[in-house]
């Protein structure tokens, strides 16, 4: 469908070897990487894969952190949690297996049975009875880390977001022992949790991050404050003044949201700053915080951005869901029209890097004359289409003038290849006939309509067609264009002028009866 405003914005995005290299460098995967080419044969696992507490500190040491890689910011028992992230990385993402011991055993009892009582008598890697239950061994991804393209390294790293995002969205367990039940499990009716409700939620706040970065053209320099993005959930749209109730619940999104981008900046999806702690001190006797709170920092309140890594990790979240998250680049092997069409409501500077990508790929006549056989047609889509054409056609440059000079007749498009030639500085273009200016105006003005311009900036173009042409409407109001009706109504609401309003009003009535 032309147009279609039901899309995002499109993103740009690096090239895949840049989000590779960028996948591989997030902290997180390297250290699972690290931890997989650590373990071996002899590595304890429990019943789900983890790392036996008794070797949690070894990992810690493989990783580094048991002399605080993170510098002073690492404290006791810090080291051992992220091998113990790391690991669940690794496990999930396959760079390590881990084979059920049960499964081994069973295939060991077999083998002895054939092969005498002394078979698979000796033990297993120096573990107790019971304390081991699998087996580990390199993962099949291991191997593509070295030596798989970017399109092995992205995937990969996609399973590892989708393992920090379950986490991210499991419960907070302040009190363990409240939660388990007689039988020793964890009781998940108790700890009044929704999966899927904190799952959809945190999607939509991503799905909102995303929006906010791809609307100006997909770049990601600005970083959006955490509590722009808890109220883009909480607060509704229709409501002016929001209500204590309100701003506790976007108070508590964004303690959550503060904790969750925390774990969420590891994989590379986001640059975080979190809320200052000073922020959340309570004291007991209504004494001020060690540090002064000036509301007008507002990094101090958390200011999250979307890496060029995150906005393809959330797209590729988004196309899976069947979202429409266009990328720049993604009409670059369509036809004319298809280009045209897709880029009719692109913000201007991704508009631009499409049509350029598209114009690489052609030789610059061919394209001129594509261009300007999509643009013809009389559907409400075509004057922005004309409008488009015009706009690659000057990054084509000269080489488009044959192309141009070939349509100066076409009733469609002949004003347009004036309107172009002019700019370009080219000699010996026609004077346009008077009926060409006006079908010209119209078109003009009805792609301005679509394109969901500027009111001002339309208003002003408005007002000064009907000021260089005395008789505007008289002549306006016979145009034979599709939208000529549409556009002289349009002129009424916008001119400032009570008495031209009223007279294009007037004209918009003419062409109707006319038709």
């Amino acid at each position: 469908m032309p147009g279609d405003r039901t899309s995002l914005p499109p993103v740009r995005l690096p090239s895949d070897a840049e989000l590779a290299r960028d996948a591989l460098a997030a902290p997180l995967l390297a250290r699972a990487v690290r931890l997989a080419r650590w373990a071996g044969p002899g590595t304890r696992v429990g019943a789900g894969g983890e790392l036996v507490d008794e070797e949690l500190p070894a990992a810690a040491e493989a990783l580094g952190l048991d002399l605080g890689e993170l510098g002073d910011d690492l404290e006791e028992g810090d080291g051992e949690a992220y091998a113990s992230e790391a690991w669940r990385v690794a496990v999930d993402t396959g760079l390590v297996a881990v084979e059920d011991a049960d499964a081994s055993g069973r295939e060991a009892l077999s083998e002895g049975a054939s092969e005498g009582p002394s078979a698979g008598s000796s033990g297993s890697s120096g573990s107790s009875e019971g304390d081991e239950t699998g087996r580990v061994s390199p993962g099949a991804q291991l191997a593509l880390i070295t030596s798989g393209a970017p399109q092995d390294i992205l995937p990969l790293w996609l399973e590892a977001l989708d393992v920090v995002f379950a986490d991210a969205t499991a419960p907070i367990l302040d009190d363990l022992a409240a939660v388990i039940d007689d039988d020793g499990e964890i009781d998940f009716d108790a700890l009044d949790w929704d999966p899927e409700a904190e799952a959809e939620f945190l999607e939509g706040v991503l799905g909102n991050l995303y929006l906010l970065t791809v609307a100006d053209g997909g770049a990601t320099e600005g970083a959006v404050p955490l509590p722009v993005l808890a109220a883009s959930m909480i607060v509704p749209d229709d409501m002016g003044e929001p209500t204590d109730d309100i701003l506790e619940q976007v108070s508590e999104a964004m303690m959550r949201l503060d904790d969750q981008f925390q774990l969420l900046e590891p994989i590379g999806l986001v640059t975080y700053t979190p809320v200052d702690e000073a922020l959340m001190v309570e004291d007991a006797e209504g004494a001020e915080s060690a540090l002064p709170i000036d509301e007008d920092d507002v990094s101090r309140y958390g200011l999250v951005r979307l890496t060029p890594l995150g906005l393809y990790g959330i797209r590729s979240r988004m196309l899976e869901a069947g979202v429409d998250a266009p990328a720049v680049g993604d009409l670059a092997d369509k036809d004319a029209r298809a280009l045209l069409d897709g880029i009719a409501h692109f913000p201007e500077l991704s508009a631009r890097a499409e049509t350029e990508q598209w114009l690489a790929r052609r030789a610059p006549a061919d394209a001129a004359r594509d261009l300007l056989a999509a643009a013809r047609g009389t559907d409400p889509g075509a004057p922005l289409r004309r409008l488009h054409c015009q706009q690659a056609l000057s990054l084509v440059g000269a080489e488009a003038e044959p192309a141009v000079r070939e349509v100066l007749d076409s009733p469609e498009l002949g004003g347009l290849a004036r309107v172009w030639l002019a700019e370009l500085g080219a000699g010996e273009v026609p004077a346009p006939p008077e009926s060409m200016i006006f079908w010209l105006a119209i078109d003009t003005i009805a792609a301005q309509l679509s394109a969901d311009g500027e009111p001002e900036e339309l208003q002003e173009l408005v007002e000064g067609l009907v000021g260089q042409h005395s008789g505007f409407f008289e002549a306006a109001w016979r145009v034979d264009h599709p939208a000529t009706a549409d556009v002289l109504e349009a002129m009424g609401r916008l001119h400032r002028d009570r008495g031209v309003s009223k007279e294009a009003r007037k004209a918009a009535f003419r062409a109707r009866s006319r038709v």
